[in-house]
């Protein structure tokens, strides 16, 4: 469910209100009742964490040379 920001023309009262895409838009302020409008914010985006991106993780690894690593049984 997304939060969506409301103003009221009234006071000024700014305020966000956390309900579903089909309910209805909130219409009057909490604390004066005047008219409110709802704001049309920027919107979220995607959030990548953790490994397995590849332009974070795999672009700019140097491939390791295998000749150069010692086999684990020499010693």
């Amino acid at each position: 469910m997304p939060t969506y920001e409301y103003k009221c023309t009234k006071c000024g009262n700014l305020f966000e209100h956390f309900q579903k895409m089909t309910d209805k838009p909130l219409e009057k302020c909490p604390l004066c009742e005047g008219k409110l409008k709802r704001l049309i914010g920027a919107g979220s985006a995607p959030i990548f964490k953790g490994t397995g991106f590849y332009q974070t993780d795999y672009k700019n690894n140097p491939k390791i040379d295998s000749s150069k690593i010692k086999d684990s049984k020499e010693k």
